[in-house]
């Protein structure tokens, strides 16, 4: 009798599609609709680019002043001197999970901007030094299948008393203030939607603090209002053609000025218009 051995079976692989249909966040939101072969790169194929030395030096500020923020929640020392040795090791530690090529001499350097840029946010930050966040970094998820939606999460970087809501930027210009709000308007509607399934009550405002990498390094505060009934409508239609895109498969570039920064501009520029 002769054995026959079974033909080897395919891996099973997850599809993609289930899982961005089932669940969204302002991040995807806007990669999809600012470049829809951006978001089959990032979010379909999972392609896995070097940080740049500018993504990591925003994480590295943002990651202190969690630390910032966390310290004044459990009220724990936190001037400068209390988050220089937390800044110093993750900037080691994050890079051992995001290795970045630097130039020479490049690393000393950015770590200084990055420093000073928190040193600057310390001095001139609007928020008083006692004041205890209401929340630090903290992720949350909306229910939205009563909309016949998908789920909604995200991550809150602070939450002021009484529900103003707080996002950290970095950023290498003045960003425009007749833009800003309106640039970040799905981020905002999200969070706004986000605060108000975990608190059952609306969010007071919003403030985006950008920490600007000039020369001289400055802080901008943009204000926003809470968010509208209108805004929240707008918000859900995006998230519906959103869906429907996945769905279909709908990938396309959007070629314009964002191409430049683009990670993915090697493999967009030899895309052939089918599956990669």
């Amino acid at each position: 009798m002769i054995a026959l051995t079974p033909p080897a079976r395919k891996p099973v692989v997850p599809d993609p599609t289930e899982h961005l249909t089932a669940v969204v966040s302002a991040s995807r939101l806007n990669t999809f609709h600012s470049c829809r072969l951006k978001f089959y790169f990032r979010y379909v194929l999972e392609l896995v680019k070097p940080g740049s030395a500018a993504l990591f030096v925003g994480k590295a500020v943002h990651a202190a002043l969690q630390q910032w923020s966390t310290a004044r929640w459990r009220g724990q020392e936190h001037d400068a001197p209390a988050l220089r040795e937390g800044f110093l090791m993750n900037w080691v530690t994050g890079q051992e999970e995001e290795p970045v090529k630097w130039d020479a001499g490049e690393e000393d350097e950015q770590q200084e901007k990055a420093w000073g840029l928190v040193e600057m946010y310390l001095r001139d930050t609007p928020i008083p030094a006692e004041e205890k966040p209401e929340a630090v970094e903290v992720r949350v998820e909306a229910d939205l299948a009563k909309h016949g939606l998908p789920s909604l999460v995200g991550i809150i970087d602070l939450v002021r008393p009484g529900g103003r809501i707080v996002d950290f930027k970095t950023s290498a210009a003045t960003p425009n203030a007749d833009q800003v709000v309106h640039r970040n308007e799905i981020q905002l509607t999200a969070y706004g939607l986000l605060y108000r399934e975990a608190t059952g009550k609306p969010e007071s405002g919003f403030e985006l603090h950008h920490l600007v990498k000039t020369k001289t390094p400055k802080l901008v505060v943009n204000e926003a209002p809470a968010t509208t009934e209108s805004q929240r409508t707008k918000l859900f239609r995006l998230i519906e053609s959103y869906v429907d895109g996945v769905e279909r498969e709908d990938y396309v570039p959007s070629p314009g000025l964002q191409c430049a920064s683009c990670e993915f501009f090697n493999e967009c520029s030899v895309w052939k218009g089918g599956a990669a």
